[in-house]
């Protein structure tokens, strides 16, 4: 039965009917609501790794003190800059997040655990570029920018995230954040945005920060995680994965222009093209009628062109 049929298909009930079948629901809702709901933990030592966490920290035992999971964000910060205020919401930031003072290590079993700080207090190195000559103060920065983002972390030990702040100016900054995929991800570091912008204005003008304390921390959903995530349900998930994945996979022999180098170097780029307005709402458009979000379509539309290429 299509999703859409389901209204017309109650409407034919009697109110009898629809009052039990709409309590029965309500009731296998509450129950699943219960099941599913992420709480606190008892922070009493180390936790386990989610799923998510523990492939990156695999990846790392076998390629230690590589930079290849680094999420560097530089920002460019003009104005009048009060550098004690910077650093203090900092380190209030890493207060809140638990994620931000965690460091993994092999527990006695020789399963990864992770381990949360009481406290870390984050320096925030200050690096004054002003003295040079405006035409190099850019390229020194970026200089700096890719030697930090190319700085490995060593992940049972921290911090997984560093903080440079390059002086250009008296109203001219860089501040480079450096974390590690296994704390952070690209939604994370939109948050870490918005906060510092929330904090560091109100430090700045003497007040308390105006952001309210976390219900729940990363470890909290990797415990859940693991609670939720075993047995039968564990075991549908995986044979769900093996149909799909499994049987030959065809190799795509994608036509190069370079060779491919015996060791990876993980040296990537990126091409930057712009689309015209016209062809942009025409890609929303379709996605939106075919039920699908841009991203799908885009993706498809990528699909299309390596079938073009490898047939």
């Amino acid at each position: 039965m299509a999703l859409n049929d389901i209204p017309a298909r109650m409407s034919q009930l009697s109110a009898a009917k629809r009052a039990l079948l709409e309590k029965r629901l309500q009731s296998q809702m509450a129950g699943m609501s219960e099941a599913q709901s992420i709480r606190p933990r008892e922070r009493r030592g180390p936790s386990p790794l989610s799923f998510a966490q523990q492939r990156l920290w695999f990846i790392d035992q076998l390629e230690p003190e590589s930079p290849i999971y680094n999420i560097p964000l530089p920002l460019r910060l003009t104005g009048a800059l009060k550098v004690e205020a910077l650093a203090r919401c900092l380190n209030e930031i890493v207060r809140r997040h638990e994620s931000l003072r965690t460091t993994f290590t092999l527990g006695s079993d020789l399963q990864p655990l992770q381990t949360v700080a009481p406290r870390f207090e984050l320096p925030l190195r200050v690096e004054d570029l002003s003295g040079l000559p405006a035409a190099e103060r850019e390229a020194e920065a970026l200089r700096r920018a890719t030697s930090e983002a190319q700085r490995p972390f060593d992940l049972s030990r921290g911090p997984l995230l560093r903080a440079t702040l390059l002086r250009l100016g008296t109203e001219e900054h860089v501040l480079l954040f450096t974390m590690h995929h296994i704390v952070s991800d690209g939604w994370s570091m939109g948050v870490l945005v918005r906060e510092v912008a929330a904090i560091y204005s109100a430090y700045a003008r003497g007040q308390e920060s105006p952001l309210p304390e976390l219900p729940i921390q990363y470890a909290d959903y990797a415990e859940w995680q693991r609670e939720w995530l075993q047995g039968a349900v564990l075991e549908e998930q995986l044979a769900y994965w093996k149909r799909q994945l499994g049987g030959e996979l065809p190799v795509l022999e994608l036509p190069t222009d370079h060779a491919r180098p015996p060791v990876p170097s993980f040296r990537g780029g990126f091409e930057p093209f712009a689309l015209s307005k016209e062809v942009t709402e025409g890609l929303k458009s379709l996605s939106h009628r075919t039920g699908g979000t841009l991203f799908m379509t885009l993706l498809a539309v990528y699909k299309l062109l390596l079938y073009r290429h490898t047939g």
